[in-house]
């Protein structure tokens, strides 16, 4: 069952199916969106791995590490987002892309020259700025890629760029964090980004030349800023979808800047002898460590959880919120044992499983935002569910995990490490509300979907 819409508006808009390009140029396609959205999250996610070594030189506390790592960065990605959304439904979304990779990753490279906690929030900002051209553009564009039916796997695919990037920026930041530096994994972490915007530019093709009967539709039905919110106003899937994933980002935002630090923290003295086993430093070994179980874990997470919302969803498609919700009620206790065991190897091999679930709401959440909307207003859409997502895990996420690490550690005396322990701890329990909203998704998925 589907919702009733605007006469003429779904019927106006709604694109031919059929894939506008051959399968092959589809695979190349999704490859460099992948690979674009893996440096996305390199960039991002690298100063988290640099985190304690950044405190140590700067002379910060955990609230400013939540600040410049959070909040200062999506305070700029999550209102731009939508203006640079609402181009992408009239502009070429590949150039939108290509431009928004080359900001980005110059940002970054200049956090390589900060000599102050001030001017490190500002070079973040502009690598929030970057990043906001990114993902609304291409949802939009894989949606027009991609059949109906295989729309949730393929989002998926491309959310798969969230850990393998990850994976990289913790990876690659603490190994030559500790050989040269923090200033130089900026610098390393900002070159590759070049290359992808020159390939987007390029090679990145918009559909919309193509679907020139699309392209025509769009043109007379595009929709205003005003339109379609007053249009979700009236879908509460997708403020159900926002709340479970919002609470999914504050969870996973939140505990990022402060895992490393956790483990240097709390298992100093095992980190440092397995590190010296590997003949590295303890931030190069927990960056390599972190960055497989979170890569891998993560990604195989994002794939499956896709793959089993567009299998389960063929008979009801109510069904695509059920793997979300039990992922997330799931994670809760996973996550909890995991920063709660003595042995640090046990707390890595139970994180890997706290990662493979929490990453398994991307495809099907990210799917279904764009199946409750026409065409016309997909960008849109998906600029609004991130602005809200963004800004409440990734801009309240760090900052109020730091500010109850602080409080936890100075104001009730618990010490440094049992204060970010219980702080992860409290944030990981939120996770059951998020199972709330996704499961309530379920009932009104199959009223509120149009395409």
């Amino acid at each position: 069952m589907t919702a009733a819409v605007t006469p003429g508006v779904e019927s106006a808009t709604a694109p031919d199916h059929a894939p506008p390009f051959s399968r092959a140029y589809t695979r190349y396609a999704m490859g460099l969106l992948l690979g674009i959205y893996i440096v996305n999250f390199l960039d991002r996610q690298v100063i988290n791995i640099l985190a304690e070594p950044i405190k140590r030189d700067l002379g910060l506390s955990d609230t400013a590490l939540g600040l410049m790592s959070g909040l200062a960065f999506a305070l700029f990605y999550t209102v731009l987002g939508i203006p640079l959304a609402r181009l992408a439904e009239r502009k070429n979304r590949a150039y939108i892309i290509g431009g928004s990779v080359a900001v980005w990753s110059g940002f970054t490279a200049l956090c390589a020259t900060a000599g102050n906690f001030w001017q490190l929030v500002l070079y973040r900002i502009g690598v929030g700025v970057g990043e906001a051209g990114c993902t609304p553009p291409a949802h939009s564009l894989i949606v027009d890629y991609v059949p109906k039916e295989k729309r949730s796997s393929a989002l998926a695919f491309y959310s798969m760029g969230t850990p393998l990037g990850s994976l990289l920026g913790l990876v690659l930041g603490g190994l030559i964090a500790d050989a040269y530096g923090w200033r130089m994994a900026f610098l390393v972490a900002g070159l590759p980004g070049i290359v992808f915007a020159i390939l987007a530019f390029t090679t990145l093709k918009e559909p919309r030349r193509i679907l020139a009967r699309h392209a025509e539709q769009v043109k007379a039905a595009q929709a205003t800023f005003g339109e379609t919110v007053r249009y979700l106003t009236a879908k509460p899937t997708f403020w159900l979808i926002a709340l479970g994933a919002a609470i999914k980002a504050f969870i996973g935002y939140g505990h990022a800047p402060f895992t490393a630090s956790f483990f240097l923290r709390v298992h100093e003295g095992e980190i440092a002898a397995l590190a010296a086993g590997f003949g590295l430093g303890p931030v190069g070994f927990l960056g390599l460590a972190l960055g497989i179980i979170a890569g891998v874990g993560g990604a195989l997470g994002a794939w499956l959880g896709g793959w089993i919302a567009d299998a389960v969803g063929k008979t009801n498609v109510g069904n695509h919120m059920v793997t979300p919700a039990i992922a997330s009620l799931a994670g809760v206790p996973v996550y909890c044992a995991a920063v709660l065991v003595d042995s640090a190897l046990v707390a890595l091999a139970l994180l890997t499983l706290s990662y493979f679930l929490g990453t398994m709401w991307y495809g099907p959440v990210y799917g279904t935002a764009q199946s409750i909307v026409p065409p016309h207003m997909r960008a849109t859409g998906a600029a609004i569910l991130l602005f809200i997502v963004n800004l409440v895990g990734l801009g309240l996420g760090p900052l109020a995990v730091g500010a109850l690490s602080d409080w936890l550690n100075v104001g009730q005396g618990l010490g440094s490490a049992e204060g970010i322990r219980w702080a992860l701890i409290a944030a990981a329990c939120t996770g059951v509300l998020a199972f709330l909203g996704f499961w309530l998704a379920r009932r009104t998925l199959p009223v509120d979907s149009v395409s």
